[in-house]
């Protein structure tokens, strides 16, 4: 009975630390899959357990009291320990147990990491992941999200950041739009085509670098579509609406087919890079862990993405 009312204790503290990190019963009651009534009876269990008030509750906010503030601090070093032991004692071998749950954009989540993805949890019975497609970065404690695949020039520095790769990006076009247009002889004559934008990377203006000799230049673009898709990109480029500059990785059979054009080769944007990022914490569990190694083995190996650049980092 005392082991079970001590395991009872450590599901009401981490059931305390998901209310405040959601935001609110309801959102806690999601992330937990538990009906709302039950969080509600686990905090009033918690503060008949420790007799004192922990949240000020009304139907638009939550409050912190002094008490509460304080047993959120030793709830999350107890909570942590108690899974560093619990992995310890099941897992000396270092083998993944539990569920990650893991944000990733559409374009790579749907396609390029999945087939690693595979063996690797094939290769972890007892781990499963939760994958879930989204382009924004994501809010770690109110999405209960343990690391995020981020695709972008800009990681939150409150979180770890590890550099995995890097994009190279093109300008493409179809065969069709190019037909329509004057030969492009340098790179100003494309402020005159009509463009598709990928607007988390660009809307008004495109910024390339010319490998052969080492110029820069910056063009200003209209675009006829805007969208923050790579697929709806491709797709509007291959049916001719304009000329976009892209991720090369995406368009690479096309590329092969002739169903898309590179146009002026020799000039590029920087690439992007690619980051495993994470929150900071006292402890890391074996299924992050194990998952960082295998980003950081594929991902510089997936077709279309480049090793970073080791003198930028």
């Amino acid at each position: 009975m005392k082991y079970a009312e001590r395991i009872d204790r450590i599901e009401l503290m981490h059931t305390f630390i998901r209310i405040l990190e959601s935001g609110s019963l309801s959102a806690a009651a999601r992330q937990l899959n538990l009906s709302q009534a039950s969080v509600s009876r686990r905090l009033s269990t918690l503060e008949k357990l420790l007799g004192v008030k922990l949240l000020m509750r009304n139907t638009h906010s939550l409050k912190l009291t002094d008490d509460g503030e304080r047993c959120y601090q030793h709830a999350k070093q107890l909570t942590s320990h108690w899974l560093s032991l619990e992995e310890e004692l099941k897992q000396a071998s270092d083998e993944p147990v539990g569920t990650l749950r893991v944000r990733v954009p559409h374009a790579f989540g749907q396609q390029q990491l999945i087939e690693p993805l595979i063996p690797f949890l094939e290769k972890y019975p007892q781990l499963n992941i939760e994958w879930k497609l989204r382009d924004i970065l994501p809010d770690f404690l109110a999405e209960d999200i343990d690391c995020a695949i981020h695709v972008g020039f800009e990681p939150n520095v409150n979180t770890v950041a590890i550099l995995l790769a890097e994009v190279p990006r093109i300008v493409v076009a179809s065969p069709q739009l190019l037909a329509k247009h004057p030969p492009v002889r340098q790179l100003q004559d494309l402020a005159h085509w009509p463009w598709v934008a990928v607007s988390l990377f660009y809307q008004d203006k495109v910024s390339l670098h010319n490998h052969h000799t080492q110029q820069s230049d910056v063009i200003q673009i209209s675009p006829r579509l805007s969208t923050d898709n790579l697929f709806v990109t491709k797709n509007a480029v291959l049916a001719g609406l304009g000329v976009a500059m892209v991720s090369s990785w995406i368009v690479k059979d096309e590329l092969a087919t002739g169903q898309l054009v590179q146009i002026l080769p020799e000039w590029s944007a920087a690439p992007i890079p690619i980051y495993l990022i994470y929150p900071w914490a006292d402890y890391y569990p074996a299924r992050l862990r194990q998952f960082l190694a295998l980003m950081k083995q594929v991902m510089p190996n997936i077709v279309g993405v480049q090793a970073p650049d080791t003198e930028k980092i």
